[in-house]
């Protein structure tokens, strides 16, 4: 036996009999991870039972070294920067930790908090908790033993009802504090305990950092215990501390007095160089004025020197601080070296991943940085977008019609510097994507020549789409109703890879009159800067430059995703994952798109050979990893051991076509392709599952269970077949006798496309201009009232239809 497996096999055994060890004298002759697991071992020797020590032994042996250092005195200038944070310091703020009738504690918000840092500390980082609370409980207690102290004559005469209405006396913070922290601990210390995580208290006031002595000494105690792999609670002595000092919060980077848990956060976070502070409060972060105000707005990231924009309120019914208090601390500590990020701890959507989430970079709350990018923030871009985008829809159809042609242009004329961009991003993609995710990232002459001309289709198309009158209603004598057409609003469009989607995209968004956030993949940087360049040079026409933006910034999908109240409809362009990722982040913006492109050809047994052959290959191999390419070949049973059903394979085989077989089809075969692992697999690639149906209404049903409602073909000769098969094939897109490839805007004359929808409302299929349009009604009366329609008034509804002007094509 080693002397490491000695040595935990002794320290265990111990443990469980509860005698004494010296094992750090072993801790010399072992790797540090066991190191940790042995000291982790004995903090836990007090238990006598063995099975309080196997979760620790199980958490200590599974528990890998977090490779990241301390802070070296410098904050994270990005969210994403978090992920690394080691040592950590979570403040719970009073409205944090207190119920609501500031009576007791929200046990709850308490045991979702508790496991999120038990989670962490369990990663290897160090975590340290800041809590109030201690006055809540006590109030709880000492309450409770005023009211068991009454006599049992006035209980009995008040009854119960007027004894809850009793009078209590107003009872002092202080005695509430000392009677409510051994209560509090006891709490921490038997939630941390489910986690198999072993707590300390620590409990100061400002001579314990204004004393050198005493300074060092809670240094090296902290110190300790995090080395020993304990979570320290630490809270003011407020059963001592003396009363605040108005205007005495920050005194510079070496000073700062202790007069709530905001500043003691700060100082601890500086103190024990920390490398992220998160303070939970009661709001979602730091406003621009006091939070529930009109124009109010959530700041993402505050830099120093922006104070003097900020308009605070009120301070917290039972916290001492307030948010101004938070600011200065958070200031100070980034001054320090800390990163800073002021959160919701209360609202219960957010609350049980609140702390995991901001050490994951997500976008929670308000960001302290002291590095301010050079350019707008994404919710600055997006504002921006919307208010230029108002101005788009109100310009004449024939001036947003010139801003698509001049962008027509401006493809063929700066076409070297486009390819240029592009063989740099293709470069920089070498040996990093797979074949078919470049084929979708090379732009070439020809594509960009393809791009113009849709471009200009787009543009005649313009004309006619924002303010189209679709219904006019003569509600009564002299009050007329219509329907016109209207933008959407601001469309959030992420890509991946294509970077041609961008020329396509900015165009249907400007003749449709919508602002536009565009988010591409960062493997075409370079080739989207350059469009994204152009795009706004057309747009600068007509003074609308900024409706269109192109998000650089290192903000994740799914922040973007939490801009609920800024952008009206995402729109994903991308792989099925990225496409599925969206529509769970996206909980407050519709999404249109699809998910997945599991499109299906079915060879009827009345096809034509040549026909079946031409379509099966180009709806395969003319671009595999596009969504509307074929990804299941469906047969018909009579077609089997035919030389139809031979020439169909000696194609695929010529074209390198990975087959998989279907269980029935395998089932036909002595020697079969490999089985398909599921038959619903968007491939995305040159492979494809061939499957074996009895009918043409075996087709239809193997479609609705495993397709994806995209795109779908029947083909045959027979025209009755093929008509019952478009009508009962419930997908975006039913195709006789034609490639599946068809799927797409430009080919199906809309000029391009935003992307293909299978949602069942609002549009489907490719969607083109049309899609991104919405409608308002606009009711135009001379006075009339609701009460002149009523039975004792002078008025009738008409509701005649009155004739609209068609369109007059150019």
């Amino acid at each position: 036996m080693s002397l490491a497996q000695g040595a935990t096999t002794a320290l265990v055994n111990s443990a469980v009999a509860g005698t004494s060890l010296d094992f750090y004298t072993l801790l010399g002759e072992l790797s540090s991870s066991q190191g940790a697991m042995l000291r982790r071992l004995a903090l836990c020797s007090h238990l006598k039972t063995r099975t309080h020590i196997c979760p620790c032994i199980t958490r200590a042996m599974s528990q890998s070294k977090f490779p990241v250092a301390h802070s070296l005195g410098k904050s994270a200038a990005h969210r994403s920067e978090l992920r690394q944070a080691k040592r950590i310091v979570v403040k719970l703020g009073s409205a944090v930790v207190t119920r609501g009738d500031e009576c007791g504690l929200a046990l709850g918000r308490l045991a979702s908090i508790v496991e999120q840092v038990a989670v962490l500390q369990n990663q290897g980082r160090e975590m340290m908790i800041v809590t109030s609370g201690a006055v809540a409980f006590g109030r709880q207690r000492l309450r409770h033993e005023i009211l068991l102290s009454q006599s049992v004559r006035q209980a009995l005469h008040s009854g119960q009802n007027q004894l809850k209405e009793m009078s209590l006396p107003v009872l002092e913070a202080r005695a509430c504090a000392a009677a409510g922290q051994s209560g509090l601990m006891a709490l921490y210390e038997a939630m941390f305990t489910q986690y198999s995580t072993c707590t300390a208290q620590i409990l100061v006031t400002n001579l314990d950092f204004h004393d050198e002595q005493k300074r060092r000494n809670l240094n090296s105690t902290l110190h300790e215990l995090l080395r020993m792999n304990i979570v320290p609670i630490i809270n003011t002595n407020d059963a001592v501390v003396p009363p605040p000092v108005p205007n005495s919060d920050l005194q510079g980077v070496n000073v700062i007095h202790i007069k709530d848990n905001d500043s003691l956060a700060a100082r601890l976070a500086v103190e024990m160089k920390a490398d992220l502070l998160i303070a939970l409060s009661d709001v979602e972060g730091l406003y621009d004025s006091p939070p529930g105000t009109d124009d109010a707005k959530l700041i993402d990231i505050f830099y120093p020197g922006d104070q003097q924009s900020i308009r605070y309120g009120s301070k917290s019914k039972v916290g001492i601080g307030g948010m101004e208090a938070k600011v200065m601390s958070a200031l100070w500590a980034l001054q320090g070296g800390t990163s800073v990020v002021i959160a919701n701890g209360t609202d219960p959507k957010v609350t049980g991943h609140v702390i995991t989430d901001i050490v994951e970079g997500k976008k929670l709350g308000t960001f302290f940085s002291e590095v301010k990018p050079a350019g707008p923030t994404v919710e600055q871009q997006t504002d921006m977008a919307r208010q230029a985008g108002r101005v788009l829809a109100n310009l004449l159809p024939d001036e947003r019609g010139e801003i698509i042609c001049r962008l027509a242009d401006l493809l063929t004329e700066k076409k070297e510097e486009i390819l240029s961009a592009n063989k740099r991003d293709l470069e920089a993609s070498s040996g990093r994507l797979s074949q078919p995710l470049l084929a979708r990232l090379t732009l070439s002459s020809s594509k960009l020549n393809s791009l113009a001309i849709g471009l200009r289709q787009i543009a005649i198309s313009s004309r006619y789409s924002v303010g189209q009158v679709l219904r006019r209603t003569r509600v009564a004598n002299n009050l007329e109703l219509e329907q016109i057409t209207v933008p959407i609003g601001v469309l959030l469009v992420i890509f991946e890879s294509r970077p041609d989607c961008l020329p396509q995209v900015s165009a249907l968004a400007i003749a449709s009159g919508n602002s536009l956030l565009l988010k591409g993949g960062k493997e075409a940087a370079n080739t989207n800067r350059i469009l994204h360049q152009l795009t706004q040079e057309a747009l600068s026409m007509h003074g609308v430059k900024d409706a269109v933006q192109l998000v650089s910034t290192r903000e994740e999908v799914e922040d973007l995703c939490r801009l609920d109240k800024m952008i009206d409809l995402i729109i994903p362009r991308g792989s099925s994952q990225l496409v599925r990722e969206i529509q769970r982040a996206a909980k407050g913006i519709p999404v249109l798109g699809h998910s997945e492109g599991i499109c299906h050809v079915y060879v009827d047994s009345e096809a034509c050979i040549e026909k079946a052959i031409d379509i099966i290959k180009d709806s395969k191999c003319d671009y595999p990893a596009a969504c509307n390419a074929m990804e299941t070949l469906l047969i018909h049973r009579d077609l089997l051991r035919t030389p139809m059903f031979d020439q169909i394979i000696d194609m695929l085989r010529v074209e390198q076509v990975k087959i998989h077989a279907g269980p029935r089809f395998a089932s036909y075969l002595t020697f079969s392709p490999s089985e398909v692992k599921s038959l619903r697999t968007e491939y995305g690639d040159l492979e494809c599952c061939i499957e074996v149906v009895d009918s043409m209404q075996e087709a239809i049903e193997h479609i609705h269970k495993y397709g994806s409602s995209h795109t779908d073909v029947i083909v045959t000769e027979n025209e009755e077949t093929a008509e019952q098969f478009m009508q009962q094939v419930d997908s975006a897109c039913v195709f006789w006798n034609a490639s599946s490839r068809f799927a797409d805007g430009y080919r199906f004359g809309l000029g391009a496309e935003v992307g293909i929808s299978t949602a069942r409302i609002h549009a489907r299929g490719p969607v083109g201009l049309e899609g991104l349009l919405t409608t308002k009604w606009v009711l135009r009366g001379e006075g009339h009232t609701v009460a002149d329609f009523s039975e004792s008034g002078s008025m009738k509804y008409l509701h005649e239809n009155i004739p609209v002007p068609h369109r007059i094509p150019s």
